[in-house]
């Protein structure tokens, strides 16, 4: 019996975010530069957005590029940002046909002209779209959020249109670049490493985590069907 087969579609996690790590190994031991398994994780990327929609995932936010990423050699870079423009522009078609809606979080101001530029008019196309929210964390990382949302509830006390002691985990969740986004049910990682890497340290507060040592090239959607069975072995304490 595939995974898929023994998902409870009853018991579903709403929100599921990807860690797509090992890329890089991938290539490497294939004697490849890196590029070549970001280039094939891109894959990987298009089998679990159409396996969340298939089974019926509410949230699927991927970890594209962190604002750490920005420290890696420019061709690297470079090349990521060319090969995110390329994906972005050929998909839309395919996500506005599957009914996904495009969404994206980070220091968005930080990527190539360029890239926002065709992110932003992917996002306005899938606008409409309500099969699945596909959500990509780009120039993001957690620690920087949380201090941007700081900056933001300062300033706010500040103009007085806020008041510190009505403070609430709410109002926080509210000044973060995730707000209107529910919390992850499942965290998954890829390649072995059993890190969260300043990816949503809010927002991951009470789920559960999936680590496995498959790399992203070789994620597929069975692969993610696996994890959405495991995670539904589990019983969900929230903390208390």
């Amino acid at each position: 019996m595939s995974f898929k087969d023994q998902v409870d579609r009853e018991r579903l996690p709403k929100h599921v975010a990807i860690i797509m790590d090992g890329n890089g190994r991938w290539a490497q031991e294939r004697g490849q530069e890196r590029i070549y398994g970001h280039q094939n994780g891109v894959v990987s990327v298009r089998e679990c957005t159409e396996a969340a929609a298939e089974i019926g995932v509410e949230y699927l936010t991927l970890y594209a590029f962190s604002t750490e990423n920005w420290n890696r050699p420019k061709e690297e870079v470079d090349a990521l940002m060319e090969l995110l423009v390329e994906t972005i522009v050929k998909e839309t078609p395919t996500l506005n046909k599957n009914n996904v809606r495009l969404m994206a979080i980070g220091d968005l101001d930080r990527l190539p002209q360029g890239a926002k530029e065709k992110l932003s008019k992917c996002i306005d196309d899938t606008a409409k779209n309500t099969r699945l929210n596909l959500v990509l964390a780009l120039s993001y990382s957690s620690r920087w959020e949380i201090t941007n949302a700081l900056k933001l509830i300062a300033q706010d006390v500040s103009d007085g249109k806020l008041n510190a002691a009505d403070l609430t985990d709410e109002t926080v969740s509210n000044y973060l670049t995730t707000k209107g986004i529910p919390d992850p049910d499942l965290m998954i990682r890829t390649s072995g490493e059993m890190r969260i890497s300043n990816f949503l340290l809010w927002q991951l507060a009470y789920s559960e985590f999936y680590f496995t040592e498959t790399h992203w090239p070789d994620f597929r959607k069975e692969s993610f069907y696996e994890a959405l069975v495991e995670f539904q072995k589990r019983e969900r304490r929230f903390g208390k």
